[in-house]
């Protein structure tokens, strides 16, 4: 991690399986926001079965580290589906061991830095690893803990140690969680999915704005500031990420060149222990043929307050990370 500063980061659309990454479309972001990239995010889902060869690739020529989201989800990647094959429980029993120790093989021979975030969101509903589909706030036979969260914790810590049982040290784990819990119960909190310190490098989350057309507006600190503290109790000293970060082109419900502004200026200022931050570049159709854009150039106000936010040099280009 940067001993000042904090890295520079984006996922550009990478389609269906978000996993989409080229050369150009990396030239063109840095282009347009004026600015190297010190990490690129893509999605590795399980759904797949493969590595990710070819963008880790791609993003290490680029010069940049890859944040992989690693999601047991299987096609069509359609969120609010609820468990698949990938359950946690089949997790938990093994059936995919050949396929993690396939993955960790070859992350190990591609023998580069990288970031992976493994069942990110976990405190939503929306993926399939959420605890509310595993029992949720039920407790545990021993009383000791809530169904789902334990589940969860369980096959974390099981994928990271078959992982690491491969010799794959390249890997630097980030625990992504939203940064809003759904539901606001006790059993649903952050912390209840915390799998420990001893398999977990980087605290992550999702910090998004309103993304819907039909959402509410909140500001980047009514989004920020509570769940920094959250995040930040799990454990004093690991570095922070915010593993995707963003927020919708809606001009009737508030100012994205605001919020922009706001997060660029004050997350280097004001939040010390973010050492990353990812934006999200995307613009998508909702179902009701409504669009979300939370694509840095939205607008062009918008991309002006990016392009001059990033030019302080707190935020860094050009990863420092050694294996």
């Amino acid at each position: 991690m940067p001993d000042q500063g904090l890295y520079l980061g984006a996922y550009l659309d990478g389609g269906d399986a978000e996993d989409h990454v080229t050369p150009e479309a990396l030239d063109r972001y840095e282009k347009r926001v004026g600015k190297k990239q010190a990490i690129i995010a893509f999605s590795s889902f399980w759904g797949e079965q493969s590595f990710p060869q070819e963008q880790v690739q791609i993003i290490s020529a680029y010069g940049a580290v890859p944040l992989i989201y690693w999601s047991p989800w299987d096609r069509p990647y359609e969120q609010d589906r609820g468990p698949d094959r990938f359950r946690l429980e089949a997790i938990q029993a093994g059936r995919w061991d050949d396929y993690v120790d396939r993955w960790a093989d070859q992350a190990k021979a591609w023998g580069k830095p990288m970031l992976v975030a493994w069942g990110l969101e976990m405190n939503g509903t929306w993926f399939p690893w959420s605890g509310t589909f595993y029992g949720g706030g039920e407790k545990t036979k021993d009383g000791k803990g809530f169904r789902g969260p334990e589940l969860f914790k369980e096959c974390y810590r099981k994928v990271v140690a078959r992982v690491r049982a491969r010799g794959a040290d390249n890997i630097q784990w980030v625990f992504h969680a939203n940064d809003y819990s759904t539901p606001w119960e006790d059993w649903n909190l952050m912390k209840t999915y915390y799998p420990g310190g001893d398999v977990v490098d980087w605290l992550g989350m999702s910090v998004y704005g309103q993304q819907f057309p039909k959402g509410r507006w909140v500001t980047f600190h009514d989004c920020m500031d509570d769940a920094y503290e959250d995040l930040a109790q799990l454990d004093p000293q690991k570095p922070m990420l915010l593993a995707e970060i963003g927020v919708g082109e809606f001009p009737e419900s508030g100012s994205k060149p605001d919020w922009v502004r706001d997060a660029l200026r004050d997350l280097p200022a004001k939040f010390p222990r973010i050492k990353g931050a990812v934006f999200w570049n995307e613009r998508w159709e909702n179902p009701d043929g409504s669009y979300s854009n939370l694509r840095m150039w939205s607008s062009p106000e918008s991309l002006r307050a990016f392009r001059e936010g990033i030019k302080n040099p707190c935020w860094i280009g050009r990863p420092a990370w050694k294996k």
